[in-house]
């Protein structure tokens, strides 16, 4: 009995650490990878490197963003940090 009760702590504090960091961190990674298989051809994002641009070519595992008149540039999904949320507010109002 005296060993159930001074793991009881550490039980507890475990249980308070998962829900308070690992818990929501797995849910923003899991909304995040289904962000990322949701893209679309003509969705503005922002790079991890923050450059605006609009995809205008999606493959497996790369796309091709337009970040300025006659410039495109080749990315990786995984260097894509969300979607432009300025561009995605004034589509809303509109």
């Amino acid at each position: 009995m005296k060993i159930l009760m001074s793991l009881a702590p550490w039980v507890i504090m475990f249980g308070v650490f998962w829900f308070l960091f690992v818990r929501p961190q797995k849910q923003k990674q899991q909304q995040h990878q289904e962000m990322l298989s949701n893209l679309e051809r003509g969705d503005k994002i922002i790079t991890i490197g923050g450059i605006k641009g609009m995809i205008t070519e999606l493959r497996d595992n790369d796309l091709e963003i337009k970040i300025a008149p006659e410039v495109k540039i080749d990315i990786t999904r995984n260097a894509i940090r969300g979607l432009d949320k300025q561009e995605v507010t004034k589509g809303a109002e509109e």
